[in-house]
């Protein structure tokens, strides 16, 4: 069955820190990248950092359908990162889930 591109679900996730636990926090992000491109449903999973605020990281990711993006919350190793990284954060995680509505 070939999914429909209106199923699809594309996350953007923000996360912030202060500079001091920068680089620890893009670390422990990356963690999140492999695992989850691995994953059922995954059609792409990218960390970025903003130019004018390094602070600031945006994981943009997107599934096949809701159902993959409820897999993937529920992976035990997001929770396993989340441990690390949750305290170090100064906001966020934010997720903006959204689907596709062109072509």
């Amino acid at each position: 069955m070939v999914a429909q591109k209106s199923e699809e679900r594309h996350i953007i996730c923000e996360l912030r820190c202060e500079s001091v636990n920068r680089e620890r926090v893009r670390e422990l992000i990356l963690m999140f990248v492999e695992p989850a491109r691995m994953e059922e449903g995954c059609i792409y999973y990218d960390l970025h950092q903003k130019i004018d605020d390094p602070n600031t990281f945006f994981i943009l990711d997107g599934w096949t359908n809701q159902d993959a993006v409820d897999a993937h919350a529920a992976n035990p190793h997001v929770a396993e990162v989340m441990k690390d990284l949750g305290p170090l954060l100064t906001f966020g995680p934010s997720i903006t889930l959204n689907k596709r509505v062109s072509d």
